[in-house]
Order: C-alpha cells, then sequence, then structure tokens
C-alpha cells in the first residue's frame, strides 16, 4: 500500500503538478515564467528525495538532468519550450550514450546488469556474471537490448521535442507525459519478453531432444 501511494506522489508531483501550476500561472505572468514555474515541483521532489534517502530513483535522474541541461540552454538564449521537454533532454542523452556503447566490446547495459547482479550477489554473482558473458549469445542478447533501450529513449526524447514546439504548453503538459510511460512501458514489456524467450531458448537447448 506504501508504495502504491509513493508511486501516485511521484506521478503527481512530476505530472500532474506541472500541468496544474502552468495553468495557474500562465495568463497572470505568461509562458515563459509559467514554464519556469511548472519545474519547481518536480524539482524540490527530486531534491527532498535526495534528502531524505540519499539516492535518486531513475525518472527524479531524469527530471534533475533535463532541468538543468534545459536551463543551461535557456541561459545560452535557448527558447524557453525546452523546459518542456527537461525529462526527455535527459532521457535522450541517455539514450545516445546507450547506442555510442555499442561501438565498444561491452555496451553501457553490460555495466549497468554486472552492477546490479554484484549488489544482489557479491563476488561470486559477478564471477558467475562473467562467466555468463563468455557466451556469444549472452553478448548478442546484451547487445540487442542495449540497442532497444538507445533507440526508444532517443526516440522518445525527438517525438517530445517535436510535440513541444508545435503543441500548446497545457496541451503538452497533460498529454505528453502519459505517452512518455507509455513508451517505457512498451520497451520494458518488450524487454522482460526478450530476456524470458533467450532463458527459455537456452534451457530448451539443455534439454536432450528439445527443439
Amino acid at each position: 500500500m506504501k508504495k502504491r501511494l509513493a508511486l501516485l506522489a511521484e506521478l503527481a508531483v512530476n505530472f500532474f503538478l506541472p500541468w496544474l501550476v502552468y495553468t495557474l500561472t500562465v495568463e497572470r505572468h505568461g509562458e515563459f515564467y509559467a514554464l519556469i514555474a511548472s519545474s519547481i515541483p518536480p524539482l524540490l521532489w527530486s531534491l527532498l528525495e535526495l534528502a531524505w534517502h540519499r539516492r535518486l530513483d531513475a525518472l527524479s535522474a531524469f527530471v534533475l538532468l533535463g532541468i538543468a541541461l534545459s536551463v543551461g540552454a535557456m541561459l545560452l538564449g535557448g527558447d524557453a519550450r525546452l523546459l518542456l521537454v527537461r525529462e526527455s533532454l535527459g532521457s535522450g542523452l541517455i539514450g545516445i550514450i546507450f547506442l555510442i556503447s555499442l561501438l565498444f566490446p561491452q555496451p553501457l547495459l553490460f555495466y549497468l546488469a554486472r552492477a546490479t547482479v554484484i549488489r544482489h550477489n557479491g563476488g561470486l554473482g559477478a564471477e558467475n556474471f562473467l562467466a555468463w558473458w563468455q557466451d556469444g549469445r549472452s553478448r548478442r542478447t546484451i547487445r540487442i537490448v542495449t540497442a532497444v533501450w538507445g533507440i526508444g529513449l532517443t526516440g522518445e526524447a525527438l517525438l517530445r521535442t517535436w510535440l513541444a514546439w508545435h503543441w500548446q504548453p497545457q496541451r503538452f503538459l497533460a498529454i505528453a507525459p502519459i505517452l512518455g510511460y507509455c513508451i517505457a512501458g512498451v520497451i520494458c514489456v518488450w524487454t522482460f519478453w526478450f530476456l524470458r524467450s533467450r532463458r527459455q531458448a537456452v534451457a530448451d537447448r539443455s534439454i536432450p531432444g528439445a527443439r
């Protein structure tokens, strides 16, 4: 129950409140200051997460990174609508890093997966992971998932950026976050399905007579 309430609070602060703040302030203060005001709730939420838990979840990290990038661009003479795509600036940058990492022997997902295994299983988990990595099928699996996440995050950022410049801010704040969640959800579902199918294929090959 607590996890559900925390998730609802996180969604409200990062998506509903920015739309509400913009709606209440745009008529009186104009689009520029309304967009800046709409970024305050997720910024405060991220800072509270950092102070309370001594950590940042992925969504809050995207928000902080996106706000920093968009504010920096505005200070250099960019458009105020950059604040509309604050999350996508962060996720898009990470998507590009995912894609660039495919040029190296170990893509970014290799290090993320290894860190997760070590955190849960210690040194033995690291040894088992490295042994698993030696299999060519395992390396292909990691590279495919890395590519899909890179393309997905980069594509989502490009789509939201296009919408930010072609939709009214109020409409964007109401619809675009939901669209972003749907895209991320589809990628997550595909990832679970793909990894499960790969594990099943390995299990089938290990059974004599299995096709």
